[in-house]
């Protein structure tokens, strides 16, 4: 089962807080779920972090990724396909994978109209072990920049904390505090919190969301 409410749903946050990770757990459920899934690649910022780069085991099974023109290429400035438009009007499940902060959050911008008549769940991914978010009110912050930037207001908080190969049911558990802490200062909902398969935080979790780990850096 996968946790997502509404047609049209877009991930958002910091930097490496695990938002690609994330979104193709989600698209990979809804697809096992037996969902017609589309996942839109936004991030045009971060060469090493990107949907599209796994694209292969997405389409596998049956996942319709559209990733920026031009990604991993020699050209400076890759862009969005004008089927990412299409893809949020039509009436199929679809989530984006949005770059980090305002600066990745700016391809969000050019298509405000749509997303707005799409009504969408905004989904703003939040780990406390990611520099620049290891207190509630920086993560606040950017969260601010990020809706100013993209006209978009989000709708709900994901729990992503995480210290990749290193997390443990500890590391999640001490986690959930910071977590509330972000939803008490924005008025958000704290939709779900991630933990790695295989892995059961000591304390009870409402809402606690399984992923797998897809995405590693080249180095790892």
């Amino acid at each position: 089962m996968h946790p997502l409410k509404e047609r049209v749903t877009v991930i958002c946050g910091h930097y490496g807080t695990g938002k690609t990770n994330l979104s193709i757990n989600l698209a990979m459920d809804c697809a096992r779920s037996g969902e017609s899934v589309t996942l839109v690649d936004m991030d045009i910022v971060n060469p090493y972090f990107r949907s599209a780069d796994y694209s292969d085991v997405l389409t596998k099974e049956g996942i319709r990724v559209i990733g920026p023109n031009f990604a991993n290429t020699n050209l400076d400035t890759p862009s969005l396909p004008g089927s990412v438009k299409t893809a949020i009007e039509d009436g199929e499940r679809v989530i984006i994978d949005v770059g980090g902060d305002d600066a990745g959050t700016t391809a969000l911008a050019v298509y405000s109209r749509q997303l707005q008549s799409a009504d969408p769940d905004v989904l703003y991914v939040v780990n406390m072990y990611r520099s620049m978010t290891t207190s509630p009110d920086e993560a606040v912050a950017i969260l601010g920049d990020i809706e100013r930037t993209a006209h978009l207001k989000a709708t709900g908080v994901v729990n992503n904390s995480h210290l990749k190969q290193l997390t443990t049911a500890e590391t999640v558990d001490a986690s959930l505090e910071f977590a509330d802490s972000v939803c008490g200062a924005t008025g958000l909902p704290l939709r779900f919190t991630t933990v790695p398969r295989g892995i059961s935080p000591s304390r009870k979790v409402e809402n606690l969301y399984p992923i797998d780990v897809y995405v590693r850096a080249p180095w790892e």
